[in-house]
């Protein structure tokens, strides 16, 4: 239930994402645009969750970022999937409970996943100039990623409870 509901979040914030352009239109600095998904995924990596499952829908919504934005197939997928297992390892040292631990969280992995990804095109891009005109934009998008992943921490944190196993105190007390 918890990786169905963290999916269909995914896949909702991920709609959001391809769409976010439009609010940042105005302002003309590249890659101002944050990724939405990728504080999720970090949620899902900090707080425990099933090392099987969470790649899985990691790959999944890394899967969907692929096909809804102009990335090579499998480039998103790969790296979701590489930054999930990274904060799950990291995870046990990590306590992501406060707002300056989430912003300085996320804007460690977004430029991690940044360097991820510019690798990835210049080992194997078709086109060599690619990397060195996407670079630009990789610390504006890690700033904006961190700005926003509060309020994904945020909502991910309601959903988690939401979707808890836990016995309601009502239920327990026998009311």
């Amino acid at each position: 239930m918890r990786n169905t509901a963290f999916f269909l979040a995914g896949m909702l914030l991920l709609l959001l994402q391809s769409n976010m352009f439009r609010v940042f239109s105005w302002v003309h600095v590249p890659g101002l645009v944050p990724s939405l998904v990728l504080p999720l995924i970090l949620f899902m990596g900090v707080h425990e969750y099933s090392l099987a499952r969470g790649a899985a829908v990691a790959f999944v919504l890394g899967y969907g970022t692929d096909l809804v934005g102009i990335a090579p197939v499998g480039l998103y997928t790969f790296t979701y999937v590489a930054i999930f297992v990274l904060v799950r390892a990291a995870g046990v040292r990590l306590a992501a409970q406060t707002v300056l631990m989430q912003v300085a969280l996320a804007l460690v992995a977004a430029l991690v996943h940044s360097v991820m990804v510019l690798g990835l095109i210049a080992i194997f891009g078709r086109d060599a100039y690619v990397p060195r005109a996407i670079y630009a934009m990789a610390f504006p998008h890690a700033l904006s990623t961190a700005a926003i992943a509060p309020i994904v921490f945020r909502v991910s944190r309601k959903l988690h409870a939401a979707t808890s196993t836990a016995p309601h105190v009502e239920a327990a007390r026998g009311t």
